[in-house]
């Protein structure tokens, strides 16, 4: 197994990667296929989409990942239905997420989505705001910031991606060093199906894969998804290569 091959290469285990199977745009079946299999920890880009299919499989054991942007209004939404999310990339956004956590008893696990790239077509917290995010996390009382997530820009060639992967990890490592407070920054999400080794290489401790577990994404899905297209550029549609 790739994965396996990967940890092995970097002296890792392949215990410390969370598997997230990325399941937007597919149906229940394939959810259902999934859990069946072992995988616990599933991928969604939209609140509304995610929202379905939980009210679907309200029997099944999963733990439901926010990984596409999220728009402020629908803070209070994503912490009802979200045991991670993935991309806060503002104060105002955080703050939100916490007062809404702390109105339905919630307290879901956040990273912050990283921008080391400086694409416009793409959502994240350029570095400064980063330790910003971190700094008004201190005074949450309901959500806690867990680690950091990173989009790379799209490229054919996983080893593209490794100098990002590389500079997420050494920029949590560098707000750990600040503090204990930050001790508690232990999850890198990083890594999508066709560059998911070199991100394991470089310290993964999440891995969002789709198409590589689930086949290709529905032509009619992709092409009314907006918010998918901001995080996954065209080109990496039309590969087939989208988490």
């Amino acid at each position: 197994m790739a994965a396996t091959a990967a940890a092995s290469a970097a002296g890792r285990a392949l215990t410390e990667v969370r598997l997230v199977a990325v399941s937007k745009t597919f149906g229940l079946a394939h959810v259902e296929a999934a859990v069946a299999a072992g995988l616990h920890d599933l991928g969604e880009n939209k609140v509304q989409e995610a929202l379905r299919k939980q009210a679907a499989t309200s029997t099944l054991q999963v733990n439901w990942h926010l990984i596409g942007h999220l728009q402020s209004n629908k803070a209070r939404k994503a912490v009802a239905a979200f045991d991670w999310i993935h991309s806060v990339d503002s104060v105002d956004l955080l703050r939100r997420l916490d007062r809404a956590a702390a109105a339905c008893g919630r307290s879901p696990n956040l990273l912050i989505q990283v921008d080391l790239a400086g694409e416009a077509t793409k959502q994240g917290a350029p570095e400064p705001e980063v330790r910003r995010i971190i700094d008004a996390a201190d005074t949450c009382r309901s959500v806690e910031i867990r680690g950091l997530m990173v989009l790379p820009p799209w490229s054919q060639d996983p080893e593209a991606a490794r100098a990002y992967f590389r500079r997420l990890r050494q920029l949590r490592d560098e707000l750990c060093a600040a503090g204990p407070v930050r001790s508690r920054l232990d999850q890198l999400s990083m890594g999508m199906s066709h560059d998911f080794e070199v991100a394991i290489e470089e310290g993964a401790t999440m891995v969002r894969v789709g198409t590589a577990l689930f086949g290709a994404r529905p032509r009619a899905a992709l092409a009314t998804s907006e918010p998918e297209r901001r995080s996954e550029p065209r080109s990496q549609e039309s590969a087939g290569r989208s988490q």
